[in-house]
């Protein structure tokens, strides 16, 4: 496998292309959209503590992203590419799986997917400051249209407006570390690969990641059930790691900014996951919430890739 084997070369048919991309993209959706519910399984039961959760999943996407590039003999980054990994390292591989995992202690799945559902957008938003791109009004509006939409519907499931929750706040903040580092990881990703940029920001973030999950296990070992590992085995193999080789290179294969739209499913995915598995009832102000932030992510990044290519997001 050569340094930049994620990108796809372009192929004499562009439909039969852009096809197996949104394949592959719907592919790695579809692996992401347990990621919420898996979260709320592996911590609900109280029995594994959300820092275990959080960081220990990292360790264990991480042996396996060392394994492949060792096995691949790939490269490893020079000078401000590393810089550029710690972004992404510390708002996709940190950010986003530790504040989700304390936040989904008290919210439920269905709640943080709706909230979740705007990373899309908030992503579109970061690489287009990133890209020093100019994008048309109705795109921002769109976007800030789409952020206070999951604002309302936070603040409504709480104590009304202005009644956001601590894990409210934490899956925002989520949102915008993801965004943050997805942003930077499609660009990087033009330079080390697809697949090879998560592995490298994984492989960068092993220290710390470790010594979260030590501290964590010296204050509390964990003691879950065993749908409680299954889940957080889920989280560590797929949601971090193989998850990505699907998504990444449904990127790679492109359009970018069609196969980007796809993710846009995948809230309503986990809400019916969580439905599904945890039994949690599918309310009007859910469903509602969930239809009208979706809606407003899917405008914001169509009119974004309607001027420009959009970058990857989670």
């Amino acid at each position: 496998m050569t340094h930049n084997s994620s990108a796809i070369p372009a192929g004499p048919s562009a439909l039969s292309s852009s096809r197996t991309g949104l394949r592959w993209g719907l592919l790695g959706v579809a692996a992401f959209s347990f990621t919420v519910p898996f979260t709320r399984v592996a911590v609900g039961g109280g029995g594994i503590p959300p820092l275990f959760v959080g960081s220990g999943r990292a360790v264990i996407a991480a042996l396996l992203a060392a394994a492949a590039l060792a096995v691949t003999r790939q490269p490893p980054p020079c000078g401000t590419q590393w810089v550029r990994l710690a972004v992404v390292a510390a708002g996709v591989v940190v950010g986003f799986p530790v504040l989700t995992s304390f936040a989904l202690t008290n919210a439920s799945a269905g709640h943080g997917a709706v909230v979740i559902a705007i990373l899309p957008a908030a992503t579109a938003v970061t690489a287009a400051l990133r890209g020093h791109e100019r994008p048309p009004v109705p795109f921002w509006a769109m976007a800030a249209v789409g952020a206070l939409t999951a604002v309302v519907f936070a603040s409504a499931q709480g104590d009304g407006l202005g009644g956001l929750h601590w894990s409210d706040l934490l899956l925002f903040g989520a949102v915008v570390a993801a965004a943050i580092g997805y942003a930077e990881g499609g660009l990087l990703a033009r330079e080390l690969g697809a697949w090879q940029t998560v592995s490298w920001a994984l492989v960068l973030s092993a220290p710390l990641t470790t010594v979260l999950t030590g501290v964590s296990m010296s204050q509390r070992p964990p003691t879950g059930a065993p749908v409680e590992w299954a889940a957080f085995a889920y989280l560590g193999v797929v949601s971090m790691f193989l998850g990505f080789f699907a998504w990444y290179r449904g990127l790679a294969i492109g359009p970018m900014a069609q196969v980007g739209q796809v993710q846009l499913v995948q809230p309503v995915m986990s809400i019916c996951w969580a439905a599904l598995f945890l039994r949690e009832r599918l309310t009007w102000p859910t469903l509602l919430g969930g239809v009208a932030v979706v809606a407003c992510a899917g405008l914001a990044v169509r009119i974004r890739s309607g001027r420009g290519t959009g970058a990857g997001a989670k």
